[in-house]
């Protein structure tokens, strides 16, 4: 008996199972910008409008792989690009992104071929808050090379893999229940070395750790126990890289 009701205790308690991207954004996608104490998605505005700043847009295509609702879409609009498409797995957080931008170039995908844009086509591909839900990098990265214009450039961002190592976890609240959303382990270094190696230069990177500043972030939220576990971690990165002396 005592078994029994030790097995029954560890059904009851066990965590639900990741939720893959396309359905827990898909739940996630109302909710998604209503978040103005997530500490995550302010340190990836902070960074990626840091390394877009200097870019010159002005009649470029841009391609936003994971745009979700379209966090940075404004930014970009702003730089008079020549055109902006975004592709997700989230049907959900596309149709944010409809509300926000009605004329918004958005495609609905399934794998990471990106089949509909031709080779050699975008001047600049950005991924934010995205790498970490995709499986295969490797066949995620070589569309993103094949897809890129000579000096065209690259900016991605995302959970730092080192914090997802140690147990951290992208989760949500919705209907009263929390969800995770499934991440795959990819190094820094793995990224960095597999456009490094076809050629590209490495413009930029930013690591940033969990630090005192960041505290009250968690206070907020009644999160202290988890502020403890990781700080001093790296908790999110960019890259800035170009596609200047790549053979692909």
């Amino acid at each position: 008996m005592p078994s029994l009701i030790r097995s029954i205790l560890r059904n009851h308690l066990r965590l639900k199972p990741a939720l893959e991207p396309a359905k827990a954004y898909d739940f996630w996608s109302v909710e998604y910008e209503n978040q103005p104490n997530n500490l995550m998605m302010k340190l990836d505005e902070e960074i990626f409008c840091s390394f877009i700043h200097p870019i010159d847009l002005t009649n470029k295509k841009i391609a936003d792989i994971g745009c979700g609702t379209g966090r940075h879409w404004a930014t970009l609009y702003n730089k008079n690009p020549a055109s902006l498409s975004g592709y997700d797995v989230s049907a959900g957080m596309l149709q944010q992104l409809k509300q926000k931008f009605p004329g918004a170039k958005s495609h609905l995908i399934s794998d990471n071929l990106l089949t509909t844009i031709p080779d050699g086509s975008v001047d600049c591909l950005i991924s934010t808050l995205t790498i970490a839900h995709i499986k295969n990098i490797e066949e995620a990265i070589g569309s993103w090379k094949r897809v890129l214009k000579p000096n065209g450039n690259i900016i991605i961002t995302d959970f730092h893999p080192t914090m997802l190592i140690k147990g951290g976890k992208r989760s949500f609240q919705h209907d009263k229940q929390t969800y995770i959303v499934t991440n795959y382990i990819h190094t820094l270094s793995k990224i960095k070395n597999n456009f490094i190696e076809d050629g590209f230069t490495l413009i930029n990177e930013v690591e940033i750790r969990l630090i005192e500043k960041f505290k009250p972030f968690y206070e907020i939220q009644n999160a202290l126990h988890v502020y403890e576990r990781f700080k001093g971690t790296p908790i999110i990165y960019g890259i800035h890289l170009n596609k200047s002396l790549a053979t692909n």
